[in-house]
């Protein structure tokens, strides 16, 4: 397929990555490598293979080069959501204000991851116990030297897939790129596949995976059955001429919603989320807990809302979507008290956050919010998937920080952080206070917007009055009670992200030597914990909100 000018421009930041991913094979390949002219004795430089050049042949160009090639398509996307102009490309994509803004969000946090790779991977050093094989005598770091251009391309891959499921305007298509990222994704988390964690966690992700995905196309199948048709906009006359709800269709849906449910570790189909964040390194696993997380958000938006919607005779899945929030919440936030492992901790905790959104989202299918309200979920739930770039992936860098010297597997690891490096422990401690929702943070933001957004849903039903609060709770619309499932649930996990504080800023560390000076990952961390602050208050947080409703305005 050639595309015409428009067309290019529209897809600008895709062709990027694409060149990145080109770029990520060619490089490094580089060299002074010449090959002989048949029946002469002339040798023409062919510039592919031989000695590598000095600059090609360093281990961290590909690394560089994926973190420009995602950070221009991060810009391109960001300078797109106000012109967008729903552009249609083959019918099944569809160029929008949303789907650049989220395109912005995948971009800016395999950026960040890609930044962040750079120092931890070549910094590995591996323990003697950590290896299968104790007598393995492989260096580690030329190991990993080797795996660079692996590990960028699967990064780049990630991204493109994401960026394409956000601009699909096909539930096939839709499908196909969020496996496409699922799949690099899964390689990612089994990256460090020579030790035995790393190799249990990409195989637990991988297999669970794969059913969850089977399962959503099975979904995918039945709809296609009772439609005909896979595009959304058929999908969704379909959906909406329905009179009561149609047993293909309801079934389709719900299978999809478990395919989903599992991209956004909701509970019960997040089992393989702690072990996975866990296993794998940590910046690796801070592009689950956010950009992995916003596409699966987005892909369930473009189903839910985008054609399965609540109409007159069909409120399908609100409820269902509701019990499961308040599932999710509750138990993510209570296996968090108890993690020792400060990955498997910001596992569960991402978790909870899921369960928040779901609230947000359940209340869409009510089919009590006027459009003004559905707005302000949805500008809820996209505020949260943005903001959390900043204070969880942000938590995530310090542990690469600390990953680099060998820990980050221990509560203990962070003891006395403060004493080691006041800069990065008070970083980490806004990032933990950011999570619990503590004003005026972009976490407490975005959490006000989810409540302020349920109770207006519900505004109207139930009064309290002299007969005390059981009467009152009997007389209110179940909805309301998700407002507050979050704020009881936020309360809850206040024990275990002060306990990171408090480890932090009162225990003796275990060492006195500072952490890694690398430069790079320390301003990502200042960086983000300053825009947490910013975007939870003030002008900066007007506009981001503004540009949010701009790409909401399009969905």
């Amino acid at each position: 397929m050639i595309l015409s000018v428009d067309e290019s421009q529209a897809l600008a930041p895709e062709l990027v990555m694409v060149a990145g991913i080109i770029l990520a094979i060619i490089v490094p390949n580089l060299g002074d490598a010449r090959v002989r002219l048949p029946l002469t004795s002339m040798r023409v430089p062919i510039l592919w293979g031989g000695r590598r050049f000095e600059l090609t042949s360093d281990p961290r160009a590909p690394g560089v080069l994926s973190a420009i090639a995602l950070a221009i398509a991060c810009l391109l996307s960001g300078l797109a959501i106000e012109s967008a102009d729903g552009m249609s490309i083959s019918g099944v994509i569809q160029v929008t204000g949303f789907s650049r803004f989220m395109t912005m969000v995948f971009t800016a946090a395999l950026a960040i991851t890609a930044i962040a790779s750079i120092y931890r991977i070549p910094s590995t050093r591996l323990l003697p116990e950590d290896l299968i094989d104790p007598d393995d005598s492989v260096e580690s770091s030329l190991m990993d030297n080797r795996r660079q251009v692996d590990l960028y391309i699967l990064l780049l891959m990630v991204a493109l897939g994401m960026s394409l499921m956000a601009l699909s305007s096909d539930l096939f298509f839709l499908i196909v790129c969020l496996e496409l990222a699922s799949m690099a994704s899964y390689v990612l988390v089994g990256f460090h596949k020579e030790t035995e964690v790393g190799g249990e966690a990409g195989a637990k992700y991988f297999i669970v995976g794969s059913i969850a995905s089977a399962t959503g196309i099975y979904g995918m199948s039945l709809l296609y059955i009772w439609s005909g048709s896979l595009d959304f906009d058929t999908l969704a006359e379909s959906w909406s001429s329905m009179g009561e709800l149609e047993p293909l269709a309801g079934i389709g849906v719900g299978l999809m919603l478990v395919a989903f449910g599992f991209k956004v570790s909701a509970a019960p189909f997040h089992l393989a989320a702690p072990d996975a964040y866990s296993g794998t390194n940590a910046p690796i696993a801070g592009m689950l807990a956010t950009a992995s997380k916003a596409m699966g958000f987005v892909a369930m938006m473009r189903v839910l809302i985008g054609f399965a919607g609540p109409n007159d005779g069909v409120i399908a899945w609100g409820f269902a979507l509701a019990i499961l929030a308040v599932i999710t919440m509750t138990w993510g936030n209570l296996a968090a008290l108890s993690s020792e492992n400060p990955k498997r901790m910001l596992a569960y905790s991402s978790v909870a956050h899921a369960g928040y959104m779901l609230a947000a989202l359940a209340a869409l299918g009510s089919g009590l919010a006027d459009s003004d309200t559905q707005d302000m979920l949805q500008m809820a739930i996209v505020f949260h998937l943005a903001v959390l770039v900043l204070f969880k992936l942000g938590a995530f860098l310090v542990l690469t920080l600390i990953e680099i010297d060998g820990g980050g597997n221990k509560i203990s690891d962070l003891h006395g952080l403060a004493r080691r490096d006041p800069i990065i422990a008070t970083s980490m401690f806004v990032f933990m206070l950011s999570l619990a929702g503590i004003p005026p943070l972009s976490g407490f933001l975005s959490k006000f917007l989810m409540i302020n957004g349920l109770v207006t849903t519900t505004s109207g039903t139930g009064a309290l009055d002299a007969d005390g609060v059981i009467p009152w709770l009997q007389s209110v619309d179940p909805f309301f009670l998700l407002a507050i499932a979050i704020v009881l649930n936020s309360a809850l996990s206040l024990f275990y992200y002060l306990r990171i504080g408090l480890v932090m800023f009162f225990e003796k560390p275990g060492s006195e030597s500072p952490l890694s000076p690398a430069l790079g990952l320390r301003v990502l961390v200042v960086v983000s914990m300053i825009f947490t602050v910013l975007f939870g208050m003030g002008p900066a947080s007007q506009w981001l909100l503004a540009l949010i409703e701009t790409a909401i305005a399009s969905f």
